[in-house]
């Protein structure tokens, strides 16, 4: 027993740090420990003995002080194995078991100081908007959609795309003429889900409202060039598809039904359609999708991977899958016998959303990258923040402490002053419990402010789902351009405890922005806050 530990590593250590007591060339042993030869085994002696073959044992005596004075942890922590060591080591790994007796010695090094370089403080790199792409069921040009949007047109109507009869919900934001051309290579278009057209199109939209021709293209670094666009649900209609097919025969069906049903494709697509080589992704967080991916974005340019990003969310889900899931969930309106009252939230007698399709798309710049090419910008991308309900699939936290929270850390994130934000575009969806849970916290979190305006853009287009935090973008930051907000339409009883003076009214309000607020909330508890205000040379 004797002999194996002291063939030990760590005995090895502690042996060569006691042959440095007398600190001589020699290397005198300590008498106490090697006076008796009887104590070890001839074998273990000539163990003993090997030390001696590591010429950089250091012999100054430092060593001996602080084994005896400190205690075998400061021992440990101050040595180092000597290159011997470390080739013994090895060598003894591919012998046989009977020949790793031999043990080599352990060079004692002095202990360096840890070395600890400061990150050179750098100034923050300030993200804007410099184009802006949408594709929704009240125009597909942002000036368009958001013209509309101020004068109150509705978007919602009765389905047409499939024969809704067995169905109790009739209605949804259906996108009733779209066309793909100049957007969207023929062959490709005939391909894929709507989802991915929408996407492709506003993608394109927004650079060309950017002012990204194809001689600024050529000028770009398209390492620092990303696309981060999600969705909620995919392609579902692809999907879809692919099952109905595959009843006949795996043979029927279409080679593309995977890819094309994902929901990181349509970056992906429009990336190789733009030759953009930096960040390449997508987000999924059911209906907080699009402001998750805005945040994820922006960050990336504010670490300096890029220079500009094209961000947001998209989503056409008006299918029989679609709307019978959400129909099972009883998350549906069902007032089919006037489809432009049925989106009313925060109105007494709303009775659940009405679905929407679509997709929007923000030009996030760097300021600096923006102002060389004399970009016109919109506004400033301040920041935002998620949390997590952890509380239920489908239903928001009660007290609305996720929501709270995470408006909380959106405006410490964003070094904004809670008295500074003067308009929030709510998620405000036309469900009973969503529009009171969101209403009650941004009252805790604002408290009694005067200036506070706020409206949802669903009462309109009805829930884009995945796509609706990033067109509910679009009209924030036309609400900065404009300053007017559009109006809540159908809020003709707000619900008990709603104060009718903090919501837009039936007609358009001029509003002098000085933050503005976006908020989506999402199936599963995700909670998303993002901010905008008007771009300031400093």
């Amino acid at each position: 027993m004797v002999g194996y530990a002291v063939a030990s590593p760590l005995c090895t250590w502690l042996v060569a740090a006691c042959m440095s007591v007398s600190g001589d060339r020699n290397h005198h042993r300590p008498a106490a420990l090697f006076s008796s030869p009887k104590r070890l085994s001839r074998s273990a002696r000539r163990k003993l003995l090997a030390v001696t073959e590591c010429s950089s044992f250091s012999g100054d005596g430092g060593l001996v002080s602080s084994f005896y004075g400190s205690g075998i942890m400061n021992l440990m922590t101050s040595l180092e194995p000597c290159e011997e060591y470390y080739k013994s080591s090895q060598k003894r790994v591919n012998r046989p078991a009977a020949q790793t007796g031999k043990v080599r010695a352990v060079a004692v090094q002095p202990a360096k100081e840890p070395t600890t370089k400061k990150k050179p403080i750098t100034k923050k790199r300030r993200v804007v908007v410099t184009g802006l792409g949408v594709v929704s069921p009240v125009g597909h040009v942002a000036d368009v959609f958001y013209e509309n949007l101020l004068k109150g047109v509705s978007g919602i109507s009765e389905i047409e795309a499939f024969d809704c009869a067995q169905f109790p919900t009739k209605i949804a934001g259906e996108i009733k003429s779209f066309s793909p051309d100049g957007w969207v290579a023929p062959k490709l278009s005939k391909r894929v889900d709507k989802f991915m057209l929408y996407l492709l199109a506003a993608g394109k939209k927004a650079l060309e409202d950017g002012g990204v021709t194809e001689d600024v293209m050529k000028e770009l670094d398209i390492a620092k060039c990303g696309v981060l666009i999600g969705s909620a649900l995919g392609g579902m209609k692809v999907f879809q598809d692919g099952v109905e097919a595959l009843r006949i025969s795996y043979k029927k069906m279409n080679p593309f039904c995977v890819p094309f049903a994902t929901t990181n494709m349509g970056s992906a697509m429009l990336a190789m359609d733009l030759g953009w080589m930096g960040p390449n992704y997508s987000i999924s967080t059911a209906c907080a999708t699009s402001n998750f991916c805005i945040l994820n974005a922006a960050n990336h340019i504010i670490r300096g991977e890029t220079d500009m990003m094209l961000s947001g969310g998209s989503d056409s889900a008006i299918i029989p899958i679609g709307l019978g899931g959400f129909v099972a969930c009883n998350a549906l309106s069902e007032r089919n016998g006037d489809p432009t009252k049925a989106s009313r939230p925060w109105d007494a007698s709303r009775d659940g959303f009405v679905m929407g399709e679509g997709a929007g798309v923000l030009l996030l710049e760097e300021l600096e990258h923006a102002k060389a090419r004399d970009a016109n910008i919109y506004a400033e991308f301040l920041g935002g923040s998620f949390t997590c309900d952890a509380y239920h699939m489908t239903e928001p936290h009660p007290d609305g402490a996720g929501i709270s929270l995470c408006i909380e850390k959106a405006l410490a994130q964003s070094g904004v002053a809670r008295e500074d934000v003067n308009y929030i575009n709510a998620h405000a969806t036309s469900t009973q419990s969503g529009d009171l849970h969101e209403y009650e916290a941004i009252i805790r979190c604002f408290g009694d402010n005067s200036e506070l305006k706020m409206n949802s853009t669903k009462s309109m287009i009805g829930h884009l789902l995945g796509a609706a935090g990033a067109v509910e973008a679009v009209a924030t930051v036309k609400a900065i351009q404009t300053g007017w907000l559009h109006p809540n339409i159908n809020l003709e009883n707000p619900d008990v405890g709603v104060d009718k003076n903090l919501l837009v009214g039936a007609k358009k309000e001029r509003c002098d922005i000085k933050v503005a607020m976006s908020n989506s909330f999402g199936f599963g508890g995700h909670n998303s806050s993002i901010l905008f205000a008007p771009y300031k040379d400093q």
